[in-house]
């Protein structure tokens, strides 16, 4: 039996293995054709896509709505998100994706998916299926809406 490792490993070891995964996603959506997009927009975007205001966007993220509009503004420069008025409310200004953001979702997903099978391969399914299975026990069910704001302030 190998020897335990102390507590305090886990959490670099799980941030590590994130950093590393998140890493490898960007190489691979750089050369996609978006090399300009860090973790930060991807987190970002994901909560775009729900729809709604920048204050809506600001609680997503767990940040205050400059913190917000700054970072759409970053991704509209890079073309991946726009401001738009409210279809039913004409004073109110939402945040959508635009079809080069929306296609950088769709590719991440289909990278992270090709990660995951590489790793399994790495490490074999059975063990792969298992640590997924224990990352989800040992999570919450709510964890993403939770992690978003805790990692944005």
């Amino acid at each position: 039996m190998p020897p335990q490792r102390p507590g305090n490993a886990l959490p670099f070891l799980l941030l590590t293995t994130i950093r590393t995964l998140i890493e490898e996603l960007h190489v691979r959506l750089a050369d996609l054709g978006h090399p300009d997009l860090r973790p930060a927009h991807g987190i970002a975007m994901q909560m775009i896509s729900r729809g709604g205001s920048i204050s809506d966007l600001g609680r997503r993220l767990g940040v205050s709505k400059q913190a917000a509009s700054k970072t759409v503004a970053s991704l509209e420069r890079l073309g991946y998100a726009q401001r738009c008025r409210n279809a039913t409310d004409q004073r109110q200004i939402e945040v959508a994706l635009t079809a080069r953001g929306m296609e950088a979702l769709r590719l991440s997903g289909q990278l992270l998916n090709e990660l995951r099978d590489e790793w399994a391969t790495t490490v074999g399914e059975r063990e792969m299926s298992s640590m997924e299975d224990t990352l989800a026990q040992l999570g919450r069910p709510d964890g993403f809406e939770r992690i978003v704001g805790w990692l944005g302030g």
